[in-house]
């Protein structure tokens, strides 16, 4: 499709959508959509409320309050999975009172074998399950459930379609993600992204410019641009083009006054995407960049494509060049074979780089990647080298912090501060939290704000007019 949506397909589900609404329409039924993952699964859970609300819908505050619930899965890591069974367990009860109430399980998850066989056999009452690549197909799916008893499993083993014309309920009103590409071509060891989401597929830069248009005008102030690797967008479309010139052209746009994205492969980070992020201000001073570990024996056996003084180079160049950017990332400890000595090297990018946060996790195996096949660690030696990094993380991390107390710098108001109503909760374009009276702001505006204190990871500050 060279990344143009597929019309067809949209107005196809859209018939399903309204054969549903003229089957649901004024009985008052309520839905809920349960997400595991990353911002990529929160934009799916954020089509498929859409399309309920728009088939009639309205959403339930608790899970045991809905007629159809929905869980949006994850596979990175092995908690998500038990997660998962564990809230199935309880929503078994829910439907045993509401015969007529309706459990989905999409997503990532659903794109391993073990894991729908799983569903089936232990959790039969399970009624419509489907994975990443026909997500769109959820109207179409839930139609055909209506319409019978049988329960449905559809899980499509890739996907090369592209199908964004379907109705979105966005969980802001003022902010948005916006899924600039699909899949992942970088078969990192110890992921399972690229099986579960497929190779690169890249969205029609018009089409995304339209989108982004279409929701200044209802009123989105910031957007953020998805991908499993953005730096790499652009590959494979009939237009020239690149994340970079599509970063500007998203600039452009009247009305939009922040712009961010996730997440950026350090291989793939080009010196012209530091140069446009440099001299536009609308693009957040926030840059996530995983770098999973710090050796060069464990980046090699990761398949991560860089080196450790790579990587450094690159984030001091960052630094050097975007005024007052925040560098986060992603940290793993425990991969295979990982030593003591070569922690010590993770340690030494974190001190160097100087993160101003930074997931922490431990290694998870995750069945059907090269990694997972390798002699793994025992647990009690991974959990003290992970103490060990993520006491000198939250060591940085706050130090880091300190450094904007005192400045007045633009914030989004996001939302009232959940420990204390008079105030709201913001956000810097360094992506830090601010906590500040309301002074007659509401939730969207841009203010300007004093960080008067730093409070570790956040901080508490005042309006400044």
């Amino acid at each position: 499709m060279n990344g143009l949506t597929d019309i067809k397909e949209s107005v196809r589900q859209r018939e399903y959508i309204d054969r549903i609404a003229g089957l649901v329409r004024d009985r008052g039924l309520k839905y809920l959509v349960v997400t595991f993952g990353c911002q990529m699964n929160e934009r799916d859970s954020e089509k498929i409320a859409g399309s309920l609300e728009e088939m009639g819908y309205t959403k339930a505050m608790e899970e045991s309050e809905a007629d159809i619930l929905v869980y949006n899965t994850c596979t990175v890591r092995e908690n998500a999975a038990v997660r998962l069974y564990g809230r199935l367990g309880v929503a078994k009860s829910y439907k045993e009172k509401n015969k007529d109430m309706l459990i989905a399980i999409c997503g990532c998850l659903m794109q391993e074998e073990h894991a729908v066989e799983k569903i089936k056999k232990s959790y039969p009452f399970v009624d419509i399950i489907f994975g990443t690549h026909n997500i769109f197909r959820f109207p179409e799916l839930l139609y055909k459930r209506l319409e019978s008893s049988e329960s449905i499993a559809d899980i499509w083993e890739c996907g090369d379609r592209i199908v964004e014309d379907l109705p979105v309920r966005r969980k802001y009103d003022f902010k948005m993600g916006i899924n600039i590409m699909y899949g992942c071509d970088n078969f990192c060891t110890y992921c399972k992204v690229p099986y579960v989401r497929g190779r690169e597929r890249s969205r029609d830069p018009k089409e995304i410019i339209r989108e982004i248009e279409s929701c200044v005008e209802d009123g989105v102030v910031e957007v953020m641009l998805l991908g499993q690797n953005v730096n790499s967008y652009g590959k494979g479309l009939d237009t020239k083009t690149d994340f970079p010139m599509l970063l500007e052209e998203v600039c452009r746009i009247d009305g939009l006054k922040r712009v961010r994205f996730m997440t950026s492969h350090p291989k793939d980070l080009s010196d012209s995407l530091i140069r446009v992020i440099a001299e536009n201000p609308k693009i957040a001073r926030h840059i996530h960049l995983p770098l999973q570990a710090g050796s060069d024996r464990i980046l090699k056996a990761m398949n991560r494509h860089y080196t450790k003084e790579d990587y450094i180079s690159l984030a001091l160049r960052i630094k050097q060049e975007i005024e007052d950017v925040s560098l986060t990332s992603d940290i793993m400890v425990g991969f295979p074979h990982e030593t003591e000595s070569d922690v010590d090297e993770t340690i030494d990018v974190i001190e160097r780089v100087r993160y101003d946060g930074a997931f922490t996790f431990e290694y998870s195996p995750r069945k059907g990647t090269p990694a997972a096949e390798m002699e793994q660690l025992d647990k009690e030696y991974v959990q003290k080298n992970f103490d060990r990094v993520l006491k000198c993380v939250q060591k940085v991390s706050k130090e880091q912090a300190k450094r904007f107390e005192g400045r007045t710098m633009e914030v989004l108001t996001e939302g009232v501060d959940e420990k204390d109503p008079e105030r709201f909760t913001g956000r810097l374009s360094q992506n830090s939290v601010v906590h500040y009276p309301m002074e007659g702001h509401k939730v969207g505006d841009m203010v300007r704000v004093r960080l008067d204190e730093c409070m570790g990871f956040y901080y508490n500050g005042h309006i400044v007019d």
